[in-house]
């Protein structure tokens, strides 16, 4: 099958198969669970939001927010071993992790530049927006006791609550910078050139284009 292109941002190109690749990505993502499948084009909108986030990353300083590899690692090693969908398949083993990766057709090499983009953004953010905002244990717990559990089934390894902390207070700042961080991703938009190429994947009149850039 030939690619084909489906937007343009700012002389950008996106592609197809960037969009299906999104779709099985979301897999990785730990705020995902409970939204349902990720849908074409909520996943054009979040490829659209990161084209824009990244080159505003370039403008200001790209290197400031580069994570070490070191770093993504580290992440990648948190998500073999506590993501749901990866404790049901023991991804923790080689063996594991190799039959996950064949299940959403990925390659650990784009799991690593996936990975590498979540945490750039985040620390874009956090230098960016994060000043001020503060997330309480008292919060943090309740996610993990409403959200996070629900998520495993019966007989699955649940991390302790003082494992996946941090991965909590991520997501929880994600939510708490979302409005700073939408008013000025919108204003990005606006004063950038995002075309949809594809009707098909054209979000419907009034519909909020989502949030966060994919984070």
């Amino acid at each position: 099958m030939l690619d084909k292109v489906v937007a343009v941002v700012n002389n950008q190109a996106i592609l197809a198969s960037d969009v299906d690749e999104e779709v099985r990505l979301a897999v990785l993502d730990p705020a995902q669970g409970g939204l349902g499948t990720l849908t074409p084009k909520r996943a054009l909108e979040q490829l659209i939001e990161r084209a824009l986030v990244e080159q505003q990353i370039r403008l200001e300083d790209a290197q400031a927010a580069q994570p070490t590899d070191d770093e993504v690692s580290a992440r990648l090693l948190e998500i073999r071993r506590e993501l749901p969908a990866c404790v049901r398949r023991n991804c923790a083993s080689e063996a594991g992790w190799k039959a996950f990766l064949a299940a959403q057709d990925l390659t650990p090499q784009r799991v690593q530049t996936y990975l590498r983009y979540r945490i750039q953004i985040l620390r874009f953010i956090e230098l960016r927006f994060r000043q001020g905002i503060r997330i309480s244990p008292e919060e943090i717990g309740s996610y993990y006791r409403e959200t996070l559990l629900p998520q495993y089934a019966a007989g699955d390894t649940v991390p302790s609550l003082d494992k996946v902390s941090p991965r909590i207070e991520e997501i929880l700042l994600e939510r708490q910078v979302n409005v700073l961080f939408d008013e000025w991703l919108n204003n990005l938009r606006k004063q950038g050139d995002v075309e949809v190429l594809d009707s098909s994947l054209e979000p419907a009149a009034g519909q909020d284009s989502g949030k966060g850039a994919g984070r």
